[in-house]
């Protein structure tokens, strides 16, 4: 399942201009100041962000399944596009490329309070990146991925939230965001209110208030935010509540490696990991039984797929 830290979904970090945004922000609230200066590429935006919910997701699920991790991820480049709902084009890959560019070069300056003591520090969204290419065809194959020391505690101490996966599927970055502040303050609690004043300047966004208001609004009309429905109160007041019990259930054990190799048999040339999020979510929806063995049940989802018999069903 997708995580993101919760730092990043309190604060502003990431832009939400599809242009390069090389505005330095400063931002404060509630005690914790943060300042974010991009590099000449700009900003990293909050679709480059899919990146770090990738590696974060799968630094979890290793931690998940007791495997020993470590700050440098080696990703194939075709699952992190997939998985985050981006093209496999040539063009879908020149763009991963500028994306790891801008986590780069984007640095962060916060406060972090220790007991009595502040300590104020300054760190890159990513500490380094590589890149390998097949010689001939001069695709990319897998990306290597250094985060920064910040991130990586964050993952640590479990300081992480789920995401819908639909998350992925919002267009409009003021979606993104509305929906990581929903997730972040609302989570399964009844409610949260939030004042329009407070909510613009928690999203980071750079529009006048009016501006803002009015894309508020018409996101309200047309409610596509995954789990969480957005209201107008009188006062200028944002209601968000949620559409129904969400997130942080109980997620069916994980797979052993084993199983994924079995898999990959099954389903030659499939993005095994896209699948074992289908199953998952197939799994999830049928009010999360419980598993005899997750490997078993995943295998016989998919022998039952490839069969054309729909989904197939778990076995419990």
């Amino acid at each position: 399942m997708p995580k993101h830290d919760i730092a990043s979904m309190e604060h502003p970090i990431f832009s939400l201009s599809t242009r390069p945004d090389r505005r330095v922000l400063d931002y404060a609230h509630n005690g914790v100041e943060v300042t974010v200066t991009p590099s000449v590429k700009g900003r990293a935006t909050i679709f480059d962000a899919d990146i770090l919910i990738f590696c974060i997701s799968q630094l979890v699920a290793a931690l998940n399944a007791g495997r020993p991790t470590s700050r440098r991820l080696t990703l194939t480049a075709h699952d992190l596009l997939t998985a985050t709902g981006r093209e496999t084009s040539g063009d879908g890959y020149r763009r991963l490329r500028d994306a790891f560019e801008r986590l780069a070069g984007t640095r962060i300056t916060t406060n972090i309070v220790t007991g009595d003591t502040e300590t104020t520090s300054g760190f890159g969204l990513i500490e380094a990146w590589e890149i390998v290419r097949r010689t001939r065809a001069g695709r990319m194959v897998s990306v290597s991925v250094t985060l920064s020391d910040w991130l990586y505690q964050a993952v640590l101490s479990r300081s992480v939230l789920t995401l819908s996966r639909d998350y992925f599927s919002l267009r409009k970055p003021l979606e993104r965001r509305l929906y990581e502040l929903a997730r972040k303050h609302c989570g399964r609690q009844p409610e949260w209110r939030v004042s329009v004043e407070t909510l613009c300047k928690k999203s980071g966004s750079a529009s006048p208030r009016r501006v803002f208001r009015a894309m508020l609004r018409e996101i309200i009309r047309a409610d596509t935010l995954p789990d969480y429905r957005l209201e107008e109160e009188p006062g200028d007041i944002i209601r968000v509540t949620p559409r129904a019990a969400v997130l942080d259930a109980p997620e069916a054990p994980p797979l052993a490696p084993e199983t994924l190799d079995e898999a990959r048999a099954l389903a030659p040339g499939a993005d095994i990991y896209a699948l074992e999020a289908e199953w998952r979510g197939y799994w999830a929806r049928s009010g999360r039984p419980h598993l005899r063995s997750a490997d078993r049940a995943f295998l016989g989802w998919l022998r039952a797929r490839g069969r054309g018999k729909g989904r197939g069903r778990a076995q419990t």
